[in-house]
């Protein structure tokens, strides 16, 4: 009776937005999904601190939160520098007193092409920033979730890329795979405290990076949507949906899980380079789905 109660209640109180009054940080939130992600966040009423290197970028998400009713701010952060990943955490808490979730979308590629083509120099440096650099994010939030809010959520940006195969990206795929299990075990590590962990999995994405390397090769485009079931990319606003719902306490049921965001492709979505055409990006990359 007490929860039939409780749920008539929740029925009939006022709309509100699915991240009202929560201070969220969002690596990642210059462009591409981590902006679609910081606009939408806004939207659904949470105070947003963006984060990324390029502080142009930032500026100019930020004033577009704040020109639609919005509240938000940014600081830089580089995701490969500890003392900078600390700092955006130390910020949020700074700037709105607390700190209630987390979405780690900021993430790096490397030139494309079999692993022994990938230099040490390119592996380290995507180790940094898109394992590396979530672990360090994560602990960061860890500590002040449980210092201020008391429980919360974080959601991770991974990859349809880490779930099989990756012939193009492998040290792209690799660390997007350690991501997902570092998912997995701070979902158990935290759940007990109130505190959920999952990521999200996008496949093809349009975001700026891959719009670039559609101009420069438009077969590609074809070729990516008929390996996918919906046949189409995924704007960046669908995959910020996701992570926004996984936020919010309307998924306070789920942990530890990794949600693909790939319109039913369920593994890793590059043809393989020995059957595949080699186009690259004007940058001579091979986008990884959720940059």
């Amino acid at each position: 009776m007490g929860a039939t109660t409780a749920i008539e209640t929740r029925a009939s109180a006022p709309a509100a937005g699915l991240l009202e009054e929560k201070a969220v940080l969002v690596t990642g939130a210059g462009r591409g999904i981590g902006a679609a992600a910081a606009r939408l966040f806004a939207r659904e009423g949470a105070r947003v601190l963006l984060a990324a290197r390029s502080q142009d970028q930032l500026k100019a998400v930020t004033e577009d939160v704040r020109a639609a009713g919005g509240t938000a701010d940014y600081t830089f952060c580089d995701l490969g520098d500890a003392d900078s990943v600390h700092a955006a955490v130390d910020r949020t808490v700074e700037l709105y007193g607390r700190l209630d979730a987390a979405f780690n979308n900021g993430a790096t590629v490397v030139t494309p092409g079999p692993m022994e083509r990938t230099s040490e120099a390119e592996s380290d440096h995507v180790y940094a920033v898109n394992l590396k650099g979530v672990w360090l994010a994560m602990a960061a939030q860890v500590a002040a979730i449980r210092a201020t809010a008391g429980t919360g959520a974080i959601v991770n940006n991974s990859s349809v890329g880490s779930l099989g195969a990756n012939p193009e990206l492998p040290a792209y795929g690799a660390m997007k795979w350690a991501v997902n299990s570092l998912t997995e075990s701070a979902g158990a590590t935290y759940g007990p405290e109130g505190l959920r962990v999952n990521a999200v999995a996008p496949g093809a994405t349009m975001t700026e990076m891959i719009r670039e390397w559609i101009a420069a090769s438009p077969r590609v485009e074809e070729r990516v949507t008929t390996l996918t079931p919906l046949r189409r990319f995924a704007a960046p606003e669908e995959i910020a949906q996701a992570a926004a719902w996984l936020l919010s306490d309307r998924a306070s049921y789920v942990t530890g899980t990794v949600l693909r965001v790939a319109s039913g492709r369920c593994r890793g979505l590059w043809p393989s380079p020995r059957t595949a055409p080699r186009d690259r990006s004007p940058t001579g990359r091979l986008p990884g789905e959720g940059v």
